[in-house]
This record gives structure tokens, C-alpha cells and sequence, in this order.
């Protein structure tokens, strides 16, 4: 999985800073100071490795409760590869509300302490030390959405496969429903380019559907796809039909 290798970085025996800081969606756009506010950015530092090392890295996702977090299932491996329920990092961070990553005096840093998997998806859910009262948690959907809606997409990932450079704001896309599985949405871009895509580092970003009149309602996260950008099919973890387990985790 491209996003799941991308999770992995750079292997060394000690890493100093992020390997691959977190950047956002290829082709994409920034977001507005103060707009999507329970967008997550994930941030493990001291991750153990196969070779008995350590390595950094991040991913993307959502408030769901005050004191839950939604992301993709692979963002928690331990050295092997393997998808678990602790938190695999020396230290894991939860950054909400935050649209510049550079302004610290905005939103919130807080520790992620505990983390369940979801049993048919690959999506996870990672609680927060404190809880997070002045954010409204992103709203969950009810039903499933339909080929041919456009969902919109947030996240701190790369614009790039290649040599990615850090993009220290958060960043929104739209892309397009062209298929759909029990636990599995493909998506291809649709906004503001034909090849707008999410990246390395986007792991767990929510799609949401989005409108004047209404919350954002998440429907699945980002989960894997080809290098980006492409103007391929993008794979999506549903979380539509995931509400239930959702609800009894995080209640």
C-alpha cells in the first residue's frame, strides 16, 4: 500500500526530526485559517523498526468525540508491519485545530493513549489524553454515500511522491465516488484538478460530504493509492457503515 509504505519513512537507527515531515494533498488547496477544524494531524516520533532502530512519522484524520480521533488502521503497526491497539510510538501527538501548523497558538496538542482497530476496515480510532471541548467533532454518516458524489478531503500528507517538501498547512481537495465495496470506496480527483489526490503522510484524512446547510458528515478515510498525484482510482476506507463500532468505542 502506498500510503502504508509511505507511514514506514526512512528506517535509521535514531532519527532526529521527522523523516518527511507532514505536507498535504497533491494538487490540492489551502485551507482557510479557522475552516475544518476537527482535521487531525498524527505525529509518532520514536517508532521501533524490524532492524531494531527507531524512525518518525505521521499521518492525517478527524475528531470524532471530544476525546477520540479517526484515522487509518496501518498509522499503528508495530515493527513487523502488523496493525495494533496501543499507540507503537515513543510519543504520539494528536495536533487539532490547527490550519497553520506554524502557529502554535491556535488549537491543540495533545497525547494519544490508547487506539482500537477496526475489525473489517483499515481505519482506527486513538484517544486523546484530554479531552477536546471546544472543537465540534466531525459528524458521522448514517447512510452510505452513492457512485458519482463528490466528497471533499482534508489532510497534512505531501503534494508529492517524489522528494517530498514539508507544506506546514493543512490542505482540501475534492474527488469523485466511482466505485464502492463493503469496506472500500474508489475515488478519482475532481477539484480543484482532474489529478487532485491525496499522499504520503494523508493516511486516515477524512472524505466528507459537504454542505451549506449541514455539518460535514465523514463517509471513509484515506487509505491507500497509486504515487501521487495521479488521476487514477484512489482507495478509501468506508466509514459509513462503521458508525455503530464507532459509537460504542468512543462512548
Amino acid at each position: 500500500m502506498r500510503r502504508g509504505l509511505a507511514v514506514l519513512a526512512i528506517t535509521v537507527t535514531l532519527v532526529l526530526g521527522l523523516s518527511s515531515a507532514a505536507q498535504a494533498i497533491a494538487n490540492g488547496e489551502p485551507v482557510p485559517d479557522g475552516k475544518y477544524r476537527f482535521s487531525v494531524k498524527l505525529t509518532m516520533t520514536g517508532i521501533p523498526t524490524a532492524a531494531g532502530g527507531k524512525r518518525n512519522s505521521a499521518c492525517s484524520g478527524a475528531l470524532v468525540s471530544a476525546e477520540w480521533v479517526i484515522t487509518a488502521g496501518h498509522c499503528f503497526r508495530d515493527a513487523n508491519g502488523v496493525r495494533v491497539e496501543y499507540p507503537v510510538a515513543d510519543l504520539t501527538t494528536a495536533t487539532v485545530g490547527r490550519t497553520d501548523l506554524t502557529n502554535t497558538t491556535t488549537g491543540h496538542e495533545v497525547k494519544i493513549v490508547e487506539v482500537h482497530q477496526s475489525p473489517t476496515a483499515d481505519v482506527s480510532l486513538a484517544r486523546l489524553e484530554t479531552p477536546i471541548r471546544d472543537i465540534r467533532p466531525i459528524k458521522l454518516a448514517k447512510r452510505p454515500p452513492v457512485v458519482g458524489q463528490v466528497l471533499r478531503l482534508t489532510g497534512y500528507g505531501s503534494t508529492t511522491s517524489v522528494n517530498p517538501a514539508p507544506e506546514p498547512r493543512l490542505r482540501t481537495g475534492k474527488l469523485q465516488i466511482v466505485s464502492m465495496s463493503d469496506s472500500v470506496i474508489g475515488l478519482s480527483g475532481h477539484s480543484p484538478q482532474p489529478d487532485t489526490t491525496p499522499c504520503p503522510y494523508d493516511s486516515g484524512g477524512p472524505f466528507f460530504i459537504e454542505s451549506k446547510h449541514a455539518r460535514p458528515t465523514l463517509v471513509a478515510l484515506v487509505s491507500n493509492g497509486p504515487s501521487c498525484p495521479h488521476a487514477q482510482v484512489e482507495n478509501a476506507a468506508r466509514t459509513d457503515n462503521l458508525s455503530p463500532w464507532i459509537q460504542e468505542t468512543t462512548h
